[in-house]
């Protein structure tokens, strides 16, 4: 066997202790209410299969994906295991009752599919309403005729009302959803699910069964006002690099492709290996933050597919071989993001194949 090791110095590194800081954190915040881990999306960017040893203090952990469902119950994980978006078919029902899931139901369909497989054993649902996010959930005027459907069905062990924030990050708030979800569901008198990271951050649990925190999770802030140092959360990924070029420049030239950027005085620029095939976006802007031995500089000119350049005139320790944070630990992930006109969960999924993870406990 020929084993090829990687020659660029670019990797992102998962800090396992900050996932459980990050949860302890969560903790305190929850009022007594259970919670859900998301780690959906391969747990945001940072890989299931990296993190789980990090996330044993969690209630449960909530998936979109079967396949991440299965992954965790082949860890002897008997931890309740919420299937965020339900079932799509009978093999998909089977399969849920084999890995004994708890089951979000959204649609008629789903009810239908409860319905018409014989479980063997009955399971667990999060009967969602639809409270004005317009994405997956009964409407709010079919609820009642929802819950007793559910309630008369075999298949149903339990039942949890669910819905999901829309703007619990920004002014508008939680209150004018709460006022209908309580309208459909105070009556049943069972227990609810509510809060995402955003909700939990600025509203509180509000004594729910079970909270669904997920980029808090991973030591980002969803709250633009509010940082995640703030909160007392670390970022558990950093994608990190070093300055493989240097280059002096004079007054007038130009940098990258298109000569987007031109020095307006003699400079010194370092050029990092990381660029849009690394999941680095092409879209950020000259100016956009780097850090560089700890010192932020500015990039300049446009993000190539394997390299960027930043300018180390301000930094004369700076050269070939010296570590260029891109974001993480000193320069958080939800401020690079802005500079590229996206969301910090995009960045964080988009990490590419060909970049090295290193894992610390």
């Amino acid at each position: 066997m020929i084993i090829v090791m990687q020659n660029r110095p670019i990797r992102a590194i998962i800090k396992r202790d900050a996932l459980r800081h990050n949860i302890s954190a969560i903790k305190k915040l929850s009022g007594g209410s259970k919670v859900f881990g998301v780690v959906k999306a391969d747990g945001y960017g940072h890989g299931l299969k990296r993190i789980y040893h990090g996330l044993s203090a969690l209630d449960g952990l909530a998936v979109i994906e079967m396949e991440a469902a299965s992954y965790l119950r082949a860890q002897g994980d008997n931890r309740p295991i919420l299937l965020l978006e339900g079932v799509f078919s009978p093999q998909e029902m089977r399969d849920a009752i084999r890995l004994n899931l708890d089951l979000v139901v959204h649609s008629f369909r789903q009810i239908e599919l409860l319905r018409q497989i014989d479980l063997g054993k009955p399971l667990n649902v999060f009967m969602k309403v639809n409270s004005g996010m317009n994405r997956l959930g009964f409407p709010v005027d079919d609820v009642a005729q929802c819950y007793r459907a559910l309630k008369d069905c075999a298949a149903v062990k339990s039942i949890t009302t669910m819905t999901h924030y829309a703007d619990a990050d920004n002014e508008r708030g939680v209150s004018w959803q709460d006022a209908k979800f309580s309208q459909a569901v105070d009556s049943l008198g069972i227990p609810t699910s509510k809060s995402n990271s955003a909700a939990l951050i600025r509203f509180g649990s509000n004594a729910q069964g079970w909270i669904r925190p997920g980029i808090m999770l991973y030591g980002v802030s969803p709250v633009e006002s509010l940082s995640a140092l703030s909160m007392d959360l670390m970022p558990v990924m950093t994608l990190k690099s070093e300055i493989i070029s240097v280059q002096n420049l004079n007054a007038g030239d130009r940098v990258g492709y298109g000569g987007t950027y031109t020095a307006k005085c003699d400079l010194r620029i370092g050029i990092v290996a990381g660029g849009y095939g690394d999941g680095y976006p092409r879209a950020m802007r000259n100016g956009s933050p780097v850090l560089v031995e700890g010192v932020r500089v500015p990039l300049v000119g446009r993000v190539s597919m394997d390299s960027l350049a930043v300018d180390i005139t301000k930094v004369p320790a700076a050269n070939v071989g010296s570590s260029a944070v891109l974001w993480g630990e000193g320069l958080p992930v939800e401020e690079v993001a802005e500079h590229a006109g996206t969301i910090s969960y995009e960045l964080l999924t988009r990490v590419t194949r060909r970049v090295p993870f290193v894992c610390f406990d």
